[in-house]
């Protein structure tokens, strides 16, 4: 029973980040119906912040902001110089473009930084544990199952409440009625990728916070897994991104738990099995978008 409630604990946490990204990729394509492989991207600029600042010798909690800031910076510039030019184009045309994006930088992060992984120095207290109950968790768990929570009210008070949030949410309805309405397109999309960006952030922030490092390629698995999340929950549902986030991450930690020995090398296939069997059943995911067949600009 101790061993369930503790991959139960771990499983909570890596659904956490996956949620958080499958979110930042449904909030743009709900709006624009495009699919940002370069948000992996953004993620690796903030592990590389936090890199650069713990070498500086600045404080974490300092640290973080700047690392998340920084992200969203990117994810803003990366709308207005590669995507805002094709918005317009074919869904090919914007796809296209965000691999093009992710790949030069990539290749700009192994040419100005290194190839190699990098160590990010941390606080010892993400390093420590604390018993609850008989079970001995881990703080970066615990911080990254709290900052989940945290960042999921957060948005959606924002989402519900902000002048801003209500806007996306209509845009996500029906880009055009929106436009007809008075909401202008640059600024609502402009805002789409600064929260995908904040989303990005927060999530490196998790992943780098349990990995202590940093790489070119870091942010290209678990976007991909949050990709997987996404369409499991319902591409383009808010709501959706997040239980395809959590129950990817549930699969994965109970696999690799609770799978016998002799069938663990084919964990990612039983995986990727139980999501094609969900989606059989489920084949607009747990939570379709109500605005899933609506023209997008």
């Amino acid at each position: 029973m101790d061993l369930f409630l503790q991959q139960t604990v771990n499983a909570f946490a890596l659904g956490g980040t996956y949620a958080l990204l499958a979110l930042g990729l449904a909030v743009v394509f709900s709006i624009m119906g495009l699919i940002n492989f370069a948000h992996g991207e953004l993620m690796t600029i903030a592990g590389y912040v936090l890199m650069y600042c713990g070498l500086a010798g600045l404080p974490f909690l300092l640290s973080v902001p700047l690392a998340i800031s920084a992200s969203m910076v990117a994810a803003v510039l990366m709308e207005r110089i590669a995507f805002r030019p094709v918005r317009n184009s074919s869904g090919a045309t914007m796809l296209v473009t965000s691999f093009a994006v992710a790949m030069i930088l990539q290749v700009l992060f192994q040419n100005l930084i290194s190839t190699r992984s990098q160590p990010v120095l941390l606080p010892q207290l993400l390093s420590d544990s604390v018993t609850i109950g008989g079970l001995v968790i881990g703080v970066n768990k615990i911080a990254a199952i709290v900052s989940t929570l945290v960042m999921l009210v957060v948005l959606d008070r924002f989402m519900k409440h902000q002048k801003t949030g209500i806007a996306m949410r209509a845009a996500a309805e029906d880009f055009g009625v929106a436009r007809l309405m008075g909401i202008r397109a640059n600024t609502v999309i402009a805002g789409a990728f600064a929260l995908s960006g904040l989303l990005a952030g927060v999530a490196a922030v998790l992943w780098v916070s349990q990995r202590a490092s940093v790489d070119p390629l870091m942010g290209f698995m678990p976007v991909l897994k949050a990709f997987i999340a996404a369409i499991l929950g319902g591409l383009g549902s808010l709501r959706g991104a997040v239980a395809g986030g959590f129950l990817l991450g549930f699969i994965e930690i109970y696999l690799a738990a609770f799978l016998p020995h002799e069938f663990q090398e084919f964990r990612e296939p039983i995986g990727l099995g139980i999501v094609v069997l969900v989606l059989l059943f489920r084949p607009n995911g747990l939570i379709p978008s109500a605005a899933l067949k609506a023209i997008k600009v």
